[in-house]
């Protein structure tokens, strides 16, 4: 399906079939929605899954000048809307995460909050100064020589050396989806990660979080996942024995913890909904 956002053509797949609450996965730079598809397949019977290809990346169009994160977020507010999706849980991996937490602090004030839940893998709040030359770097490479310069190096750093010695087909798969991401839509990618900056703004949010990194990923190591979780409140912090894609690589215990967060969101949700009814409503109700 596509939708024209923000003047972006769009690919997206929005699965409405249960009539649960709303779970939206965003995928990593170089990759496309294609990524969450088991996860997508694992909780399509209990929520309203949407995941799409973020702008310059998969089937969704390049666009004609730089961005930055806050644009990100704006494509994702158009998404919904569209889709008349007034509030969902957020998946988020690696640039994926990124987006999340501006989206969340975009719309962090309680009269316009859309986010029921934030879940950030493999992901960090911002990008150190010293940092920010490679991804220069990574833009001027892949612009000059395109993304067959780096598909190798990434899958190293995406996926541990057992999981693609015995996954051979699921690498290849997420490799060949590198390597058709348009260049100058993956460098305009680089080149945002590369400002993108909210950590001192995590503190505003109020939002039920799910931090989750790969023990063995060196692109994002788990102390910057761990810095986020600890900026926000009350957010929690889970490792998985896994590299850059965690919740690709270790999927059967991304599925568990992240089913067992959204259980707990939609049982303490009922809490509070029960606790706000007048007395003689909640006994009528017994």
């Amino acid at each position: 399906m596509q939708a024209t956002v923000n003047g972006i053509d769009t690919r997206y797949v929005f699965e409405d079939r249960s009539g649960g609450p709303a779970l939206t996965f965003i995928h990593q730079l170089g990759g496309d929605l294609s990524v969450w598809d088991t996860l997508a397949g694992h909780f399509r019977h209990r929520f309203r899954v949407l995941r799409y290809d973020v702008r310059g990346h998969g089937a969704s169009a390049v666009s004609n000048s730089a961005f930055g994160f806050k644009d990100l977020a704006a494509d994702l507010t158009a998404l919904l809307d569209a889709k008349d999706i007034e509030k969902t849980h957020l998946v988020g991996m690696s640039m994926g995460g990124m987006i999340a937490q501006q989206f969340a602090l975009d719309h962090a004030a309680a009269a316009r909050s859309r986010v029921l839940s934030l879940t950030l893998c493999d992901t960090a709040s911002r990008t150190a100064p010293t940092a920010r030359a490679t991804w220069n770097e990574r833009a001027a490479l892949v612009r000059r020589e395109g993304l067959g310069a780096i598909a190798d190096v990434t899958m190293a750093r995406w996926f541990t050396a057992d999981f693609r010695r015995a996954n051979r087909d699921t690498v290849a798969r997420i490799c060949d989806v590198l390597l058709r991401t348009p260049a100058e839509g993956y460098a305009r990618a680089c080149e945002a990660l590369r400002d993108f900056d909210v950590h001192e703004r995590l503190a505003q949010l109020r939002v039920p979080t799910l931090a989750v990194a790969g023990r063995h990923d060196s692109g994002t190591p788990p102390a910057l996942t761990e810095a986020l979780a600890q900026a926000i409140a009350d957010a929690r912090f889970e490792t998985l024995d896994a590299a850059h894609l965690a919740p690709v690589e270790d999927s059967h215990r991304f599925a568990a913890l992240l089913e067992t967060f959204l259980r707990q969101q939609a049982q303490q949700q009922a809490q509070q909904l029960h606790a706000s009814l007048p007395a003689s409503v909640g006994q009528r109700s017994t």
